[in-house]
């Protein structure tokens, strides 16, 4: 089912161009990555989208329904997190909950609001003032306020900003457990490592313009083998067939060959292999990866000069 569609979206401003032909789409139970420079139109596609600025051209679904039409109705089931959040430091983050819960007519009770706290990791700040959260434990509770009324459609923008390596992983579990009952995600930000992680799908626009979109193992090139790499070992496997993680090991004679099962995190993958008795000295992978995409289509001086 489809959340939210995009399709050829056109914005002005008096008679300059700020969007063209943007086309995007997420569905149910999927995270999307939206990138671009800065400066590409990523925070103006959202506002169109949600139709807080007006669009020249092109058509959008949100929810099933034209926010142009009915805004307040799809608002209610959709959260986001924006780049900049407002925060009321004298709040506590459980007052806070409740504050804008109060303001999509929502009663909560405390045990709610404590639950959306937990669920990002803040369970033990109940009651903590915001002027003495960090700037990760803001993005938390951003990110707890983007899930209030349990929506079927998250936009979050730079949803691991501020996080250190212990948060930005909590968040990912998260976000890929509400994308498995359902949920549908599409993500702003900058960190490429995020969208490998998470995504199967990403759209990347410059100069407010749709460069691509697609499954990332696709637009990667799918015949480079994104998901292969070359292992370089000290000593032969003791055994290649039983590691966790890998769909295909085989010899060329001088390296290892290694096919990883979808949505295998490389790192799990090499851990578990230096646990099986694999003496790993090189790996390299085979495919060109989504920076090698990413840095070639918005290499603004190549694109003017083709």
């Amino acid at each position: 089912m489809d959340l939210l569609t995009i399709d050829h979206l056109s914005v002005w401003i008096g008679d300059r161009p700020i969007l063209s032909n943007v086309t995007l789409n997420v569905v149910a139970g999927e995270i999307v990555g939206l990138l671009g420079p800065n400066g590409a139109g990523k925070s103006t596609t959202i506002a169109a989208a949600l139709g807080l600025i007006p669009r020249r051209a092109g058509s959008v679904n949100v929810l099933g329904t034209d926010p142009d039409r009915a805004r307040s109705s799809v608002y209610r089931d959709l959260g986001i997190l924006p780049e900049q959040n407002g925060f009321y430091d004298w709040m506590s983050g459980d007052e806070y909950l409740a504050f804008f819960a109060s303001l999509r007519g929502e009663e909560v009770t405390p045990a709610e609001t404590a639950s959306w706290l937990a669920t990002v990791g803040l369970g033990p700040t109940k009651g903590q003032r915001i002027g003495t959260y960090s700037r990760g434990m803001r993005q938390r509770l951003g990110l707890a306020r983007a899930l209030i009324g349990d929506p079927q459609l998250l936009i979050l923008d730079e949803p691991t900003n501020g996080l250190d390596p212990r948060g930005r992983h909590e968040v990912h579990e998260l976000l890929r457990a509400l994308a498995a009952r359902g949920t549908g995600i599409l993500m702003c930000t900058h960190l490429l490592d995020d969208v490998e992680r998470l995504c199967r799908r990403v759209a990347v626009i410059a100069e407010g313009r749709t460069l691509v979109e697609g499954p990332i193992a696709e637009l990667a090139g799918a015949a480079a083998h994104p998901d292969r790499y070359r292992l370089r070992l000290s000593a032969a496997p003791p055994n290649a067939g039983a590691v966790e993680g890998l769909r295909q090991v085989k010899s060329d004679g001088e390296t290892w060959v290694v096919d990883l099962d979808p949505g295998a995190v490389a790192d799990a993958v090499w851990r578990n292999l230096i646990c099986a008795g694999w003496r790993v000295e090189e790996i390299r992978s085979e495919g060109r990866g989504l920076e090698s995409l990413y840095l070639s289509l918005t290499d603004l001086p190549k694109r003017k000069a083709a």
